[in-house]
């Protein structure tokens, strides 16, 4: 088999630096029937987001895939080639449908073998009567990868190039994305501001048009939301420049009140919690 570095696709030679030098961007990869089938409701999607852009990591992408060797293989190299790191979650359990171990080393070309720092952790936990050949599968990690600590369940997770595997379970994919965060460089930090009105997207869809036009570097977001019987609408401009995300979150405010709607300057309204706001401001790192 070839190494990663002779392998196609290729990943950034230093996964802890952005392409542009300005946001470094990441991808999650979700494994796992479970989650396609609706039996379970995956709850990493945003606690990933909020922490990888803490650290000024931008998560640009969402795949979620079954538990299929060729999707699993797929994923991981699109996605690895396309930005600076990339965390799975889910698929590295004790049981035979647990196969994302052994799909990413595929996709490295590595073997996959005992490592014997992952075996002394699962028999220190699970001690001589419990431990099985079963629970010994989670000590399987392709060789030349790094242990990611798992401080909850401690069978480990792997960084191998710029991809973190993880287990899937949320308490647990959180406790190992923290044990890892702090060695990311992030890039600048996108800042984020929003405003919010009693208005309906398709009144300011225009001018919200003509403001994006003019500000390319701003990521403007249009977000309806229902309070009551009341229609709004959250209009949230990302960069990172926080200058320009005020500038245009002012041409915003401006547009709804020419289209006959006061922000509100009290309470500010958040579409997710129905709390009401006119200005939101907050960095995502």
């Amino acid at each position: 088999m070839t190494d990663a570095t002779s392998a196609s696709p290729t990943a950034p030679a230093d996964p802890s630096t952005g392409r542009d030098g300005a946001v470094v961007t990441a991808a999650l990869l979700v494994i796992g029937n479970e989650v396609l089938s609706g039996r379970t409701r995956d709850a990493n999607v945003q606690a990933f987001a909020k922490t990888l852009g803490a650290r000024g990591v931008r998560l640009k992408e969402v795949r979620m895939v079954a538990d299929d060797k060729a999707a699993i293989i797929d994923a991981v190299n699109a996605l690895r080639a396309a930005n600076d790191y990339v965390f799975t979650t889910g698929g590295i359990g004790p049981t035979h449908d647990d196969i994302t171990t052994d799909c990413v080393a595929e996709a490295f070309g590595r073997k996959v073998e005992l490592n014997a720092e992952a075996e002394r952790r699962l028999r220190h936990h699970y001690g001589s009567e419990t431990i099985n050949d079963a629970r010994l599968r989670m000590a399987r990690i392709p060789e030349g990868a790094d242990l990611v600590d798992n401080p909850v369940s401690h069978a480990p997770g792997f960084r191998l190039g710029n991809v973190f595997v993880m287990a899937g379970v949320p308490r647990i994919a959180q406790a190992m994305l923290d044990t890892v965060k702090d060695g990311l460089r992030g890039g600048a930090p996108v800042h984020s501001r929003a405003v919010t009105a009693y208005i309906r997207e398709g009144d300011i869809a225009e001018p919200l048009g003509a403001i994006q036009d003019r500000f390319p570097a701003v990521e403007i977001g249009s977000y309806p939301f229902v309070r009551g019987e009341r229609l709004g609408t959250s209009v949230v401009a990302r960069c990172t420049d926080a200058t320009l995300a005020e500038a245009v979150v002012a041409e915003v405010a401006n547009a709804m009140r020419a289209a006959g709607a006061e922000p509100n300057d009290a309470e500010g309204f958040d579409p997710q919690s129905g709390a009401v706001a006119a200005f939101h401001d907050g960095d995502e790192s």
